[in-house]
């Protein structure tokens, strides 16, 4: 069983909805930093946005990413009546490195089970590439028998060679980090050119780590790289028969949500996906690259709005404490 160690950055939320959940409402949501024991005892930290009692989705990042990635579709769930957990995965982030190295998929998948525990529901799970692989592996393998939804967030258990070796020559450039934020900021640039430089590079703290020489590096255990997948590499066709049989298996709901310019999951791979698991839906996101929610954030989050079940919540009383008669037909 999961602890839980809560430390508080929170704001007081509403809790009433209106029937069908959008990605533009407004309402203020709290936000709870947590800190729970993952595989193995590595600590994971994680945002809680909205009321710890209502549904729960878990929001699992990419290879490199942190879970301010998901910040923006977090807060809209949680505007929309659902509890989003934004976790950081081993080795990412806030999150503790593993002594032993172990960026496995069976680690992740390891760590996956205890945040699932820790929601205490049957959550809906939402994972992006490397965390995508990971949700998807598990509810194959029955390791989550507990969740009630998947989305795959432009990844399939076939990817593109070229793209995934984009993303690793990306992670694995600049091991010396970088002597300033401006320097990251424009090495995030040259790989995502289609997306404007942020004018103020103070956000970028989230993603980098300052290390006691002044240099900025990147926010994750440079040890991973030696888990990362190689679609060339002497494990893959192990590890893709693994995923493609795990695709297979999956019963509950599944969304695939891919980007218009994905170097990743190219067409092909997308209807193998639907083809491993009928009953899927798929959206494509336009004017994305990978990095879909940073791209899109807004028509992301409402695609995910879309496959989620409504929030039944209670209705508002009027002033007799009485529910209008409108809210009970």
């Amino acid at each position: 069983m999961s602890s839980l160690c809560v430390s508080e950055a929170s704001v007081p939320t509403a809790t009433s909805c209106t029937g069908k959940q959008s990605a533009s409402v407004t309402r203020p949501e709290n936000v709870t930093t947590i800190t729970l024991a993952g595989h193995g005892g590595v600590p994971l930290v994680a945002d809680r946005y909205g009321d710890v009692g209502a549904p729960p989705v878990i929001f699992l990042h990419g290879g490199g990413q942190t879970r301010h990635a998901w910040a923006g579709a977090a807060a809209s769930l949680a505007r929309a009546g659902y509890c989003a957990w934004a976790v950081d995965c081993r080795g990412h982030g806030d999150s503790g490195w593993a002594v032993d190295g172990d960026y496995g998929l069976d680690a992740m998948i390891g760590d996956l089970c205890h945040v699932v525990a820790a929601t205490g529901g049957q959550p809906a799970i939402v994972g992006a590439s490397m965390g995508g692989l990971t949700a998807m592996v598990a509810l194959g393998e029955g390791k989550v028998p507990a969740a009630s939804r998947l989305v795959l967030v432009d990844i399939a258990p076939r990817m593109e060679a070229a793209g995934v070796a984009r993303i690793l020559t990306f992670m694995s450039a600049h091991p010396d980090g970088f002597a300033s934020l401006d320097d990251a900021r424009d090495a995030i640039a040259a790989y995502n050119p289609h997306r404007p430089p942020p004018r103020d590079t103070v956000g970028l703290h989230k993603n980098l780590r300052q290390g006691s020489d002044g240099r900025y590096r990147w926010h994750w255990d440079p040890r991973f790289l030696d888990h990362a997948p190689h679609p060339t590499g002497t494990t893959e066709s192990v590890l893709l028969e693994r995923r493609l049989t795990a695709a297979r298996a999956i019963r509950i709901p599944v969304l695939m949500v891919r980007a218009a310019h994905s170097d990743v999951v190219s067409e092909a791979g997308l209807q193998e996906l639907l083809t491993l698991i009928p009953h899927a839906r798929a959206v494509n996101i336009a004017d994305a690259s990978h990095m879909v929610a940073g791209d899109r954030n807004d028509v992301f989050a409402g695609a995910v709005l879309d496959f989620l079940p409504p929030v039944h919540c209670v209705p508002d009383m009027d002033a007799g404490g009485q529910v209008p008669k409108a809210a009970m037909s």
